[in-house]
């Protein structure tokens, strides 16, 4: 657990999640790691907080219902460049989180992630590299994030998609309507 000695002068988190449960949850959580804590629900709430007040770290979900975590990413990355961003992510959304570490996320968890996790990717050195995973994907898995990767890369046209990765369209279909492998 990090003491308030490792989150510098300024411990400011803004905290943006539509499921308000896990969004107190984890806010209750980082508050008792030392943060100061700015909670926001939508994407309009998040851009709000880091015009007001640009925080030190921001932890993201990317998939809100007004719109997309990215904005606030680019918006946060804008106003302050030294900010340390974490994306979280749900099921096949690899790709976006992927894309959001481009535009300026310093790192991404998948969710569920427990405050530890989210402590470390926050705190962690550019230099540090993260240990192996306990559980990696599958082969399965990773065939299906590279399908919903290229799908979400061709705007998710099926058929564009379908032509890109070389298979017929019905069969691609048909993966993308099953739920994603373990």
């Amino acid at each position: 657990m990090a003491s308030e000695t490792d989150l510098g002068p300024d411990p400011s988190l803004l905290l943006l999640d539509d499921d308000e449960p896990f969004l107190r949850r984890l806010a209750r959580a980082m508050e008792k790691r030392g943060f100061a804590v700015t909670e926001a629900a939508s994407v309009a709430d998040g851009l709000a907080a880091v015009k007001a007040k640009p925080p030190t770290y921001a932890v993201l979900d990317l998939r809100l219902e007004d719109g997309n975590g990215l904005d606030v990413v680019e918006a946060l990355r804008a106003a302050r460049a030294d900010a340390r961003i974490v994306v979280l992510t749900g099921y096949g959304a690899i790709a976006t989180a992927v894309a959001a570490v481009k535009i300026g996320a310093t790192d991404y968890l998948s969710k569920p992630a427990d405050a530890n996790d989210v402590t470390r990717a926050l705190l962690a050195r550019p230099e540090d590299k993260p240990e192996p995973p306990e559980n990696p994907m599958s082969a399965d898995r990773v065939r299906w994030e590279h399908i919903q990767r290229i799908y979400e890369l061709c705007d998710r046209n099926v058929s564009e998609t379908a032509r890109r990765l070389n298979m017929h369209r019905r069969t691609l279909q048909r993966i993308l309507a099953k739920r994603s492998p373990r």
